[in-house]
């Protein structure tokens, strides 16, 4: 049994029990990257990869198993799951902070 104790109007406390059954589960949000100048949700690599494209970024195609970038101008490197839906919050954050002030992870 979890979920969090909630206090009413009178003062009684109560179990407000959590749909996902365990606190940890309950309480974790699917993660959306979403590109700030359009308030757009990327929802494929597709779409990513024209942004990432128009900042600068360049695909690199060695590593069958990754979808991956470089920016001349730089080090940095996004690698990336082949697979757009194995795509995750550490993922996304990587691109958030590679591209600061473009993207920006929230919760759905």
């Amino acid at each position: 049994m979890s979920g969090v104790w909630v206090f009413n109007q009178n003062g009684v406390v109560r179990l407000v029990e959590s749909p996902g059954g365990d606190s940890c589960q309950g309480s974790a949000r699917r993660k959306v990257l979403v590109h700030i100048p359009t308030n757009e949700v990327v929802t494929s690599y597709d779409r990513l990869e024209r942004i990432l494209s128009s900042l600068g970024w360049e695909r690199y195609y060695d590593d069958p198993d990754l979808f991956q970038f470089h920016k001349r101008s730089t080090v940095h490197l996004i690698s990336l799951p082949k697979n757009f839906n194995k795509l995750k919050s550490m993922h996304m954050f990587d691109i958030v902070v590679k591209n600061r002030n473009m993207f920006e992870v929230r919760d759905m």
